[in-house]
């Protein structure tokens, strides 16, 4: 059940047209789609704002592709991600509408776009190999409402790359930063802005690098605040992440918009005659000839 589908069951019952114990039923039915090899949850987006992502590594095109049309007898978009080339095929023979984003190794499909949220959010990459990792964080983030900013190569080999673009960073929402090698970019952004820092450690570099393990630790270590880091080569949650402070930040903002127009309201109520300043009435002040 989506939250769309929930609103509309309670309005119903709300109008009578429907009774309560219809509407219960309706709410204990399983959460679950059982597939056989898979069991879909159908009450993903009820609960979070967004149907089940499907992580398609191990699983056959197949499966990917059987997984994907049960969550669209409900929902109007999904997200596979961490597939291949035989994966995009098979979904796009029976959804022809289906992106496949290759470098980000996701497919995405969307039967009526999500409206944006206010602010974006913005995507560094430290050099032209986390590119994978910080696609699959853009695309995660866009899919699920928001406006994302992809700033690329601005590694802190290079500092003035990023120096450059720092304006538009420091006007993001929030900031995913993925970094292989030593790992030090999202440390750097975290001590520059006054923002929420998303860290992806990527299992780019050499030896030391340990698959990442080095920029892991570095990242886990620095003494930036504010800098929160998920596990290695982990853009699908980064993004996702990012999507649930967005999703927090706008309904703040709309919460806020809610109650000056409510005080407005107020206010427009209130008799002219109440908001004049009072008259004097002392006139022993004045001199006598």
């Amino acid at each position: 059940m989506t939250s769309t589908e929930a609103i509309a069951l309670l309005e119903k019952l709300q109008a009578g047209r429907i009774s309560s114990e219809q509407a219960l039923r309706a709410f204990q039915a399983a959460p679950v789609a059982d597939l056989g090899f898979a069991r879909v949850d159908t009450h993903r987006s009820l609960r979070k704002g967004f149907p089940e992502v499907i992580y398609g590594e191990g699983k056959t095109p197949e499966q990917v592709v059987r997984i994907a049309l049960k969550i669209m007898e409900r929902e109007q978009r999904f997200l596979v991600t961490r597939i291949g080339v035989e994966h995009a095929r098979a979904l796009r023979r029976k959804l022809k509408r289906a992106i496949h984003h290759e470098s980000a190794r996701c497919v995405t499909f969307e039967k009526s776009p999500l409206p944006k949220r206010p602010g974006f959010v913005a995507v560094l990459a430290a050099g032209t190999s986390d590119l994978p990792v910080a696609e699959e964080a853009a695309v995660t983030a866009d899919i699920m409402g928001n406006r994302v900013e992809r700033i690329y190569d601005v590694g802190v080999a290079g500092l003035h790359r990023l120096l450059a673009r720092l304006e538009t960073i420091q006007q993001a929402t929030v900031v995913i930063a993925a970094a292989g090698m030593e790992g030090a970019l999202p440390g750097v952004v975290a001590g520059l802005v006054a923002r929420p820092v998303i860290a992806v450690p990527t299992s780019v570099g050499y030896g030391a690098n340990l698959g990442g393990m080095t920029a892991l630790f570095g990242m886990l270590s620095s003494c930036s605040s504010g800098l929160t880091v998920v596990n290695i080569d982990n853009g699908f949650g980064a993004g996702y992440a990012a999507s649930q402070i967005m999703a927090l930040a706008a309904e703040a903002a709309a919460a806020s918009d809610r109650e000056t127009r409510s005080a407005e309201r107020e206010l427009s109520t209130v008799p002219r005659s109440a908001l004049r300043a009072p008259r004097s009435t002392n006139n022993g002040s004045r001199r006598r000839k």
